[in-house]
C-alpha cells in the first residue's frame, strides 16, 4: 500500500500564533477522527479554525489524491502555526496621543497522510470461472 499526502493551509487567522499553536499541539500526530472529537471538544477560540484547516487537508486527500483512500488511516503527518501579517492600528490616549499596538494573525499548515485502500484479491474459484468465460468466448469467435 502507498501513502499518499494532501495539505491546506489557512491563511489570516484573528489569533495570536502562539496561542493557536498550543491548540495545535493537542492534535500533532492524531488521527484525523480523534483530532476532530478532540478540537470540537476543546474550549479554546482558536480551535475551530485548526478544526477547519483539518477538515479542508482531510476533504483534499479524498477528492484529489486520484485514488481510493481509507478515511480510518488518515493521519495528521504535519501542522504548524507561523505568524500571518501584522496590522498596525493606534488607541487614543490622554493630551491627544495615539498609542500605537498590532493586530497579529496566524497561519495554520496541515499535511495528511492516508494509506489506499486495499484491492479485494479474486477468490481462486472466481478466477478459474473467468479464464472459463474469456476462453469460451474465444472459441465461438473462431467458430463465427
Amino acid at each position: 500500500m502507498k501513502t499518499h499526502f494532501a495539505h491546506a493551509y489557512e491563511k489570516g487567522i484573528d489569533s495570536l500564533p502562539r496561542k493557536t499553536s498550543i491548540v495545535a499541539s493537542l492534535v500533532r500526530d492524531r488521527y484525523v477522527a480523534d483530532a476532530v472529537v478532540i478540537l470540537e471538544n476543546t474550549p479554546r477560540r482558536a480551535a475551530k479554525p485548526v478544526l477547519k484547516a483539518i477538515q479542508s487537508a482531510n476533504a483534499n486527500l479524498l477528492n484529489n489524491s486520484g485514488v481510493s483512500i481509507d478515511p480510518k488511516t488518515i493521519r495528521i503527518a504535519r501542522i504548524f502555526v507561523t505568524s500571518g501579517t501584522r496590522m498596525r492600528r493606534y488607541v487614543p490616549a490622554s493630551r491627544g496621543r495615539a498609542l500605537p499596538y498590532e493586530k497579529i494573525s496566524s497561519n495554520i499548515f496541515v499535511e495528511v497522510a492516508g494509506e489506499e485502500k486495499a484491492k479485494k484479491a479474486d477468490k481462486p474459484a472466481e478466477k478459474v470461472e473467468k479464464a472459463a468465460a474469456k476462453e469460451s468466448k474465444k472459441t465461438e469467435k473462431e467458430k463465427k
